[in-house]
């Protein structure tokens, strides 16, 4: 199966969240998650006139008050996150601060609340009708729980905005999360929530951070079937990814009938990221921000909320890989054989070094199969996408076989 046809999409009004003072969420200079990455994306973004089209505003995300961040976190955790905010130095391990993962800094409450103010402010932007696509990739923070910063992510911004969208009259969202480490933070938030469905496609927690996200989460209570896992072997390539995204995801999204998605596209899935040990490419991941705003046109006419999470390979594969979703949401995909603007490519080389990427996409064969194709009981993806099915298909009526 080869990828869908790429002809201008509908030109839906999208918002685009973004201040410079995002950058200002900094773990320090050797943490992995460097605020570069947004700042590149940002650049490539002008670059390619993405920002300027006539359907697209750029909007500067706020610093909700406490009261939005409690939609979801604990009082008690968001003022810990204070306590550390003003106390560099204080350390308080049971709320998951002051750790080598998420260390404190000076700031780091309106920081990683401005991160949030980009959803919370995509989802007001929905429910209001000013907007049809909103994108906040300084956002996708899936790792935050409710009362725990884990895994870089000290406030879960997607669930803040799902939780919004709730409380404002939206029955049912739909959650997915592409990240290459399970999105494990949104989905304990929303586990006993049947208006909340958690689709998460990533490595295995056999082989990687948080060590969670298997077939058998499916939620609890009455909202047993709405947490959706596919656990990918761990070298899984573009081909293995695509073929359990269309296998999962558009079946399962059609039976529970959302009216917003919700997305996560950390691109650290990527071939080159040393954060996780999959192979997908800049054009396998377009092709998922395809496949999503295609879902959301089909699905809820339209309304989709579309956010970054990890990457690390800040220079390269991330700013080509948020672009893309930027292209996508706009309505004006970037062909991935688009040359990269020479103006970006001095930029990047002048302030980081290194050598910068020469064009959009990595001259891949972007190639899968079907699920229709039928499934392989000797192949290892097909036996992580089958363990899905078999979990949550018959609790929406299908066959795990055929459906």
């Amino acid at each position: 199966m080869t990828s869908a046809t790429e002809g201008e999409d509908a030109l839906y009004p999208t918002s685009v969240y973004w201040d410079p003072e995002l950058l200002k969420y900094n773990f320090g200079d050797y943490h992995p998650m460097s605020p570069t990455r947004l700042d590149a994306t940002m650049r490539l973004v002008q670059n390619l006139g993405l920002d300027t089209a006539e359907n697209v505003r750029v909007t500067v995300p706020e610093v909700p008050d406490d009261g939005v961040l409690e939609l979801v976190h604990t009082r008690e955790y968001v003022q810990s996150v204070h306590a550390v905010s003003e106390d560099p130095t204080r350390e308080i391990p049971e709320c998951g601060l002051g750790t080598e993962d998420t260390p404190g800094y000076e700031g780091i409450h309106e920081s990683s609340a401005r991160l949030v103010g980009g959803s919370y402010q995509g989802a007001m932007d929905l429910l209001s009708g000013k907007v049809v696509h909103a994108v906040n990739f300084g956002g996708g923070m899936h790792h935050a729980a409710a009362g725990k910063a884990s895994g870089f992510c000290v406030y879960n911004d997607c669930a803040v905005a799902i939780q919004h969208l709730l409380d404002n009259g939206v029955q049912r969202v739909l959650y997915v999360d592409v990240d290459g480490h399970h999105g494990d933070g949104t989905q304990s938030i929303f586990y006993d929530d049947p208006r909340v469905m958690t689709v998460s496609l990533h490595e295995t927690g056999l082989s990687l951070f948080p060590g969670s996200g298997f077939a058998n989460e499916i939620g609890e209570g009455e909202a047993a079937g709405t947490a959706v896992n596919v656990a990918m072997p761990t070298r899984a390539d573009d081909a293995q990814w695509l073929r359990a995204f269309d296998a999962v995801v558009p079946p399962i999204a059609r039976e529970f009938r959302p009216e917003v998605i919700v997305s996560q596209h950390g691109c650290d899935s990527h071939f080159q990221d040393e954060l996780t040990h999959l192979r997908v490419s800049v054009d396998g991941q377009r092709q998922i921000a395809l496949s999503m705003s295609e879902l959301a046109a089909q699905l809820c006419e339209g309304r989709w909320l579309a956010t970054g999470g990890g990457g690390y390979d800040c220079h390269d594969a991330v700013p080509r890989s948020w672009t893309h979703l930027v292209g996508v949401a706009s309505g004006r995909p970037v062909p991935v054989t688009t040359p990269v603007p020479q103006e970006w490519r001095t930029y990047m080389s002048e302030k980081y070094g290194g050598r910068p990427p020469e064009f959009m996409g990595d001259d891949v064969d972007l190639w899968w199969r079907s699920w229709e194709i039928g499934y392989d009981p000797n192949d290892e993806t097909d036996r992580s996408i089958m363990a899905t099915r078999k979990e949550v298909f018959p609790h929406w009526g299908l066959d795990p076989w055929y459906d």
